[in-house]
């Protein structure tokens, strides 16, 4: 699998736990959903800044939208670290994880647009599938496969 398609994959289950965020009341139900999203975040995090980011910003042309890419992660990783920190039950759970939904899907559509565009233009087919397999690696053992 290409690295553009492995990540539009992980972007669709993502954006599917997201749409459940709202429907969600119970303690252990919201602590299960976050366990979930955090638990996809990282090993997406990291195929991402390991493997495909370096690749990308060696380019250019790319340079600065993989630079924002890295904030965008690292203010997404604030966001999950600080509702570990906020009782499920509360208002403010709720409100942060709205703030993480929100952010995660600007973060998506600017990766699927703007960066992808970039990766295409830069990136020829074979390097893309070979960055695929190296993130699929790093996937895999981030969820200790």
């Amino acid at each position: 699998m290409n690295a553009l398609d492995l990540m539009h994959k992980d972007h669709e289950e993502l954006k599917e736990m997201l749409g459940r965020v709202d429907d969600v009341r119970s303690v252990g139900g919201r602590e299960h959903l976050l366990d979930k999203i955090r638990n996809e975040l990282v090993a997406h995090e990291r195929m991402e800044e390991e493997v495909f980011y370096p690749a990308l910003k060696s380019h250019k042309k790319a340079r600065e939208i993989v630079l924002e890419g890295f904030e965008e992660h690292h203010v997404v990783d604030v966001i999950l670290d600080e509702l570990l920190e906020v009782p499920p039950e509360t208002e403010l759970w709720a409100a942060k994880m709205k703030v993480l939904k929100e952010n995660l899907e600007h973060h998506i559509k600017e990766e699927e647009g703007e960066m992808f565009r970039k990766a295409r233009s830069v990136l020829e087919r074979d390097e893309l599938e070979e960055l695929g397999r190296r993130m699929a690696k790093v996937k895999q053992e981030a969820r200790g496969v």
